[in-house]
């Protein structure tokens, strides 16, 4: 469980703060309008309505006191920056702060921002890869070169337990995890298992490494 300050409850904002509440963490919110703050209350220990541009406001939430704070400010990026920097100033132990464009984000990087995210980009991305590829369910960036893909299994795998396969060794990939299709997941399975045909295999590897195995299911 963290404590965590979310500023600004616009559609991210509140996807973040249900997000954190089904996590268990300790939230308090603030944004400048009411009605924003209304369907969150029985997620969040505290709201508070007031603008964070003003350093006599953020002073009185106490942002020194929280793990992390995120700044979700999306529309107006000049209050970002301001909030940002501010939160920093102000003893804040971690920032995150939501960007639109790399412009942004370098700024925001350069005063007070200890992270910066993506949501619009970072969906497009993740949208593009699945769509893109007709064997891709899901599909998660890790690193700049590590993915996490759910994938069909090969055919020529089937039938074969991942010790004989020996996937790390001649794909270099590795399976975290095989989902059927009741639903059931087998989390880091044996070396033992043996893959069947209907199963969505979680692997993670390299994106050229696992284009490799893309082309094998076309």
């Amino acid at each position: 469980m963290k404590s965590i300050l979310i500023i600004g409850m616009g559609r991210f904002g509140q996807h973040l703060c249900r997000n954190l509440a089904a996590l268990d963490n300790e939230i308090m919110i603030v944004d400048q309008e009411e009605e924003r703050l209304e369907d969150m209350l029985p997620l969040v220990v505290s709201a508070k309505i007031g603008d964070c541009t003003n350093e006599t406001v953020l002073r009185s939430l106490g942002v020194a006191n929280f793990d992390i704070c995120f700044v979700c400010i999306g529309t107006n990026f000049q209050s970002s920056l301001e909030i940002t920097s501010l939160v920093k100033e102000l003893g804040a132990k971690y920032v995150v702060s939501k960007a639109n464009r790399d412009i942004h984000a370098k700024f925001l990087l350069r005063n007070g921002a200890d992270e910066v995210i993506y949501p619009d980009r970072d969906i497009a991305e993740k949208l593009a890869v699945r769509y893109s590829a007709n064997h891709v369910f899901d599909y998660i960036e890790l690193t700049d070169e590590f993915s996490i893909y759910e994938i069909p299994p090969v055919l020529e795998w089937v039938g074969k337990s991942l010790k004989d396969l020996m996937l790390r060794n001649v794909y270099h990939i590795s399976i975290l995890a095989v989902k059927r299709p009741e639903g059931a997941m087998n989390m880091m399975p044996s070396a033992d298992y043996v893959i069947q045909e209907v199963d969505h295999l979680m692997v993670i590897g390299t994106k050229a490494d696992i284009d490799q195995i893309l082309e094998k299911l076309k």
